[in-house]
């Protein structure tokens, strides 16, 4: 017996963004608890590339997780790819919580990692190709505020728990990982409620569920609807023309195929090279530089994930009326100049530390005064910033712009690109805050400003233009990147031109059709 299923899109995205969460989970899993005696005295004070291989190895089991997230998409779904992402999660979590050595807990991480990956890169296409057109940007930002509810709820238990036992004791931090065992649990016992995707499914040719999810989640199961009628004619006409594509990875460049590829890769990868997780990874350390110590270091990171949840929902509501161009051109600038000052300031006013701020050693220099009122302030705005465009748009953007035969590979690459960056990063940013400082802050400042660059030059705009419409961007001949504007969309027309014919009786959609439906009339079988 099949469980009921729910169509309304916003109940899909809050259940299947649980995905996204676990990675929020995870990530403060960590910077809540590096700085705490428990862990220094647990695992020896770890420092350099050894805190870099434990906060980096998520990173190293979500590029694993991200390659295979499309093989696994295509073949079982976008949804049950969700699913199977969290039974990684559960084997993950109980490894660290029952960790007994670095190695033990680096392995539980790359576990974890694994879920992260699949999650990460197959919850925006489910949410991308169930919803309308006008929301999608909206829908695929609730993936970002759960990945932050998840950072800051996670934050604040990893806080909680470290007041739990003696300086030598490891409850408090088993504690904390434990209780990520909750959202995946939450995630599964949702699962059932969620449909497939109707795009999904014309691919593998089951159609009239195809039609019958498409109808319900867009017109209340009204397939008559000229909006499901001319969706569904985009998709299975474009279905049909992509199945004439060249097999393996031929389809990923040919024709204009390379430049979305080269899109969605690239906007994931300037999402890490930002340097706005140097914050959220390791904001114990940075407000450290700044003369923060004990609670009231851990109290200011919970603002700052706080402050990133208050400043992403703003984005939720503008989002698909500004599009994702200025929100990644003007963010990426913004970034950089906040780097920018806190690189500037720390180099110019700050005291060597060799043997590491409260004998951290990650840690090797320090402002006093009204210099660290600047880094911290400039630490926030660089948050505030990342909340309202890349961390948000980067998710959409990258959604966006895969063809339907492609999507669930074409996601899994792009998240590839996010997770080796991220791991990349992870495992840099502690030897270069012990090695070169401030200058960290510098380089990431000059990245941001190459990113806002290359989203000048060769990101379309995407915002309120159906999935299908897209494709046709990216094709050669069509427009450039800079000439694009929100809207401008011909499903419109074509939802207009669906209900003149419909009045003059030329379009027959009936109840036992599983074919395309024309506007002449014509019917074309899909193939299956």
């Amino acid at each position: 017996m099949q469980s009921p299923k729910i169509y309304n899109t916003y109940f899909l995205a809050i259940v299947s963004t649980i995905g996204g969460m676990l990675f929020g989970f995870d990530i403060s899993s960590m910077s809540a608890i590096v700085g705490t005696d428990q862990y220094i005295w647990y695992f020896n004070n770890p420092h350099g590339v050894t805190q870099g291989a434990i906060g980096s190895a998520l990173a190293a089991g979500s590029i694993v997780g991200a390659a295979a997230a499309g093989f696994i998409s295509d073949k079982f779904g976008r949804r049950d790819s969700i699913a199977f992402g969290c039974l990684w999660w559960l084997v993950g979590t109980a490894v660290q919580v029952s960790t007994h050595s670095v190695g033990q807990l680096i392995a539980g991480r790359i576990i974890n990692g694994v879920c992260v990956g699949i999650t990460s890169s197959q919850v925006p296409v489910y949410l991308a190709e169930i919803a309308k057109k006008d929301k999608r940007g909206s829908i695929v930002v609730i993936q970002q505020l759960a990945i932050e509810f998840g950072i800051l709820i996670m934050f604040f238990i990893g806080y909680g728990c470290s007041f739990i036992g003696t300086a030598h004791s490891t409850a408090s931090f088993r504690t904390a990982w434990g209780i990520q065992f909750v959202p995946a649990a939450l995630l599964l016992l949702g699962f059932p409620f969620l449909p497939r995707s109707p795009r999904w499914l014309a691919k593998v040719g089951r159609v009239e569920e195809a039609i019958d999810v498409l109808a319900k989640i867009q017109a209340h199961g009204d397939r008559t609807d000229p909006l499901v009628v001319a969706e569904w004619e985009e998709i299975t006409t474009t279905l049909a023309a992509e199945r004439h594509s060249l097999p393996g990875w031929r389809k990923f460049v040919y024709k204009g195929m390379w430049k979305r590829t080269f899109a969605g890769a690239s906007v994931q990868a300037w999402q890490q090279l930002s340097g706005a997780n140097v914050m959220t990874y390791y904001v114990v350390y940075v407000f450290l530089m700044a003369g923060l110590t004990g609670n009231i270091n851990l109290i200011s990171g919970g603002i700052q994930y706080a402050l990133f949840i208050i400043f992403t929902v703003v984005t939720f509501f503008f989002i698909d009326r500004t599009g994702r161009r200025p929100l990644l051109i003007y963010g990426a600038l913004g970034m950089a100049i906040c780097h920018l000052v806190v690189g500037g300031v720390l180099g110019m006013y700050g005291v060597d530390v060799p043997g590491g701020v409260q004998g951290n050693a990650n840690v090797v220099v320090s402002v006093t005064g009204a210099p660290s009122h600047v880094v911290i302030a400039f630490s926030y705005l660089l948050i505030i910033v990342y909340a309202l465009t890349l961390a948000p748009v980067a998710w959409v953007y990258a959604s966006e712009v895969w063809s339907l035969e492609t999507r669930g590979y074409g996601m899994g690459i792009a998240a590839t690109a996010n997770w080796l960056f991220n791991f990349a990063l992870g495992l840099f940013v502690p030897p270069a805050f012990h090695n070169i400082s401030w200058k960290t802050f510098i380089i990431f400042g000059i990245l941001c400003i190459g990113a806002a660059v290359q989203a000048y030059v060769s990101y379309p705009e995407t915002a309120k233009k159906s999935l299908e419409e897209i494709e046709e961007m990216f094709r050669p001949g069509g427009p450039k990147p800079w000439q694009t504007k929100v809207g401008q969309s011909s499903l419109d027309e074509h939802i207009q031109t669906v209900l003149q014919e419909q009045r003059k009786g030329s379009i027959e959609y009936t109840e036992d059709k599983t074919d395309v439906v024309h506007l002449d009339g014509r019917n074309v079988e899909m193939e299956s």
